[in-house]
């Protein structure tokens, strides 16, 4: 199914410091690790020097935002506690903000505490929580009352086990039913600004992700942004046996599919490349016409 076909009206604006930012057109989140031990790059961005000219880069590659992460979900990764996550946050996110200062940052929580902290203290934009609220039963509220756009992912289980024989009846309706009871909760909470992630790698198989892939576009009855983190995925280096550094053009073709099936943002590593493929995506859109 097309997403040009359907007859779901997708909201393309997101309220970010009360302006509207368009989403009609694609977008590119930009990925800063800040973790040792994240599966692709982990361990790279820890110096000061090297994280801000990461983010300098991202940014001039066009990034429209940036998604700053402490705490690795992969499986098998260091366990945080809340004060070490804060720890690692606040100095890197207190230097992009002042040479960045126009720049959309993200940050990548789970915690209600941190999530506060984050925008209230240190200027952050929007929230994306892997969990979408089910690891911290505050969130909901916390982000209600922050008026903050909030990435909501689906994710089966935890980041310990979600890799342990994750089983579906039918993948993308179940995660459908998922997104559906967190939006209408959000909703009443009164929280306008939500964008959806199908959780690609989180409690999935490669063949469940596959399937997801096929049926993203079913995504757009939500009627919200949808965004996809498909960079560099095991989904891609174990289909061909290979490694994350050598992902790169699987990347791009999967990133292809997605944008074709109607996602609005890609959460990516590499800024230059998804933004060729938006571009050429996007001639080939304006071809049809």
């Amino acid at each position: 199914m097309d997403f040009k076909d359907t007859f779901f009206s997708k909201k393309h604006t997101l309220n970010v410091r009360g302006s509207l930012l368009d989403l009609s057109r694609p977008t590119v989140m930009g990925v800063l690790n800040i973790t040792p031990d994240s599966f692709y790059d982990g361990g790279r961005y820890q110096r000061n020097d090297h994280i801000l000219k990461h983010v300098e880069e991202l940014v001039s590659e066009g990034a429209t935002f940036i998604d700053i992460g402490a705490y690795s979900s992969r499986p098998g990764s260091q366990h945080l506690t809340e004060k070490e996550e804060y720890n690692r946050l606040k100095p890197v996110v207190t230097r992009i903000r002042k040479k960045f200062p126009e720049t959309i940052l993200s940050v990548d929580t789970f915690r209600a505490g941190i999530a506060r902290e984050m925008v209230r203290e240190y200027g952050v934009d929007m929230i994306n929580d892997i969990s979408a609220g089910s690891m911290d039963g505050e969130m909901f509220d916390t982000v209600a009352e922050l008026h903050v756009p909030y990435i909501i992912m689906h994710m089966k289980g935890t980041p310990a086990n979600m890799q342990d024989n994750p089983t579906y009846e039918n993948v993308t309706r179940e995660i459908l039913h998922y997104f559906s009871e967190k939006i209408q909760a959000l909703t009443l909470l009164g929280v306008a600004d939500i964008i959806v992630d199908p959780g690609f790698g989180f409690g999935k198989t490669l063949d469940h992700n596959y399937e997801l892939l096929a049926n993203l576009d079913s995504f757009n009855m939500m009627e919200l942004p949808v965004m996809a983190g498909l960079s560099r995925k095991s989904m891609i280096y174990k289909f061909f046996d290979t490694t994350p550094d050598k992902a790169l053009n699987g990347t791009t073709v999967l990133h292809t599919i997605a944008l074709l099936k109607g996602v609005d943002i890609l959460r990516v590593h590499d800024v230059k490349e998804a933004m060729e493929t938006i571009a050429l995506v996007e001639k080939v859109r304006e071809s049809q016409k």
